[in-house]
C-alpha cells in the first residue's frame, strides 16, 4: 500500500472515532499519533502520560514538551509498576501486567472525560516481534490505529518529517525493564542504575544505546555504527569506571550492537507461545 494511502487511511480511521485519549510517552510513534489525531479532531484528543521509576526523567521532560508544541491536552497519571504482584520477578510475560495496569488507569481517564476511544502507538512492525502487552490492549479494547493503517516505524518517520516532528529521528525507547533478563528481580535501586548509566552514554554522545542489567554485569548495546567509538582505551576506561562508580562490577560491550528486543532472543517459541496462546 501506497505510503499517501496509508496516512489517509489512518486519519480517515481517527475521524470516524469522534474523541480519543491517546497512550503517550513522547516516543516516535505516540508522538505522530497524537499530531495526526490533534490535526483531525482538534480538542476532542487527549493525551495521557504514565510516570514511573520505569520512565527516565529525561523521557518525561522531552514528552510533556512536545506536547506543548502540538498544543493538545495532556493529563499525568501515575503507574508504578514495581506494585503489580508479580511484576518486580520479571516473568515472560512482564508486559502483560505493565500494559493492563496502564491500559485500565488510561481507559478510566478517557471514561472520566467522555472519550470514546484509547489509542496506542503500536504499528506494523511491531507484529513481528514477541509482545505479551498486545494481549492487555486486545481486553481493554485499545485501539493500535497505526497498526491498523500498515504504518511501519520507517513510515512513520518519513511522514513525522514531512509535519516537522523533532521526534521524526529520535532513537527507538523501551521503558527500562527491558534491560533486564526474565527472572532477574527488578528493583528500584536496580532500575537506577540503568537509567544513570544510559544518561551518562547519552551524555557522550551515543544516539541508541541500552545498558542491560546482568546482576554486576552491565551489557552496553549501542547502534552498530557507533560500535568503532569503543576502539580507544580512553573511551573504554571512560565507560569501564563510570559503570563501575554506580555499582556494576563488570562492563562489557556487545559486539552485535543495539537490536530490539535482545532480551527477548534467549526465549524458546513454545515460551513465547505459551504466553500468546492466552489471547
Amino acid at each position: 500500500m501506497e505510503l499517501e494511502m496509508k496516512f489517509q487511511k489512518l486519519k480517515d480511521n481517527i475521524q470516524g472515532l469522534k474523541s480519543v485519549a491517546i497512550a503517550y510517552s513522547g516516543g516516535v510513534d505516540s508522538t505522530f499519533l497524537l499530531k495526526v489525531a490533534a490535526d483531525v479532531l482538534g480538542n476532542k484528543v487527549i493525551a495521557i502520560t504514565a510516570k514511573s521509576t520505569t520512565y527516565p526523567e529525561r523521557e518525561f521532560k522531552e514528552a510533556v514538551k512536545y506536547i506543548e508544541d502540538i498544543g493538545a491536552k495532556h493529563i499525568v497519571i501515575i503507574s508504578e509498576e514495581l506494585e503489580i504482584e508479580g511484576f518486580a520477578k520479571n516473568p515472560i510475560d512482564r508486559c502483560y501486567f505493565c500494559k493492563k495496569e496502564l491500559f485500565s488507569k488510561v481507559r478510566k481517564v478517557a471514561d472520566d472525560n467522555n472519550i470514546n476511544a484509547v489509542l496506542d502507538g503500536s504499528n506494523a512492525d511491531d507484529v513481528s516481534d514477541y509482545r505479551p502487552g498486545m494481549k492487555a490492549a486486545n481486553e481493554l479494547r485499545v485501539i493500535s490505529p497505526l497498526k491498523d493503517a500498515f504504518l511501519t516505524k520507517d513510515n512513520i518517520r518519513e511522514l513525522s518529517k514531512r509535519l516537522g516532528l523533532p521526534t521524526w529521528n529520535k532513537p527507538a525507547f523501551a521503558c527500562l525493564s527491558s534491560r533486564f533478563p526474565y527472572g532477574n528481580e527488578i528493583t528500584v535501586e536496580k532500575l537506577s542504575m540503568v537509567e544513570r548509566a544510559e544518561q551518562f552514554l547519552l551524555d557522550l554522545g551515543f544516539r541508541q544505546i541500552r545498558v542491560r542489567h546482568h546482576g554486576d554485569i552491565a551489557r552496553v548495546e549501542v547502534n552498530a555504527e557507533e560500535r568503532n567509538k569503543f576502539f580507544s582505551t580512553e573511551m573504554m576506561d571512560k565507560v569501564a569506571n563510570e559503570l563501575k562508580s554506580i555499582g556494576f562490577k563488570y562492563v562489557t560491550l556487545d559486539l552485535l550492537g543495539y537490536r530490539t528486543g535482545s532480551m527477548n532472543e534467549v526465549l524458546s517459541d513454545k515460551e513465547k507461545n505459551s504466553v500468546e496462546a492466552l489471547d
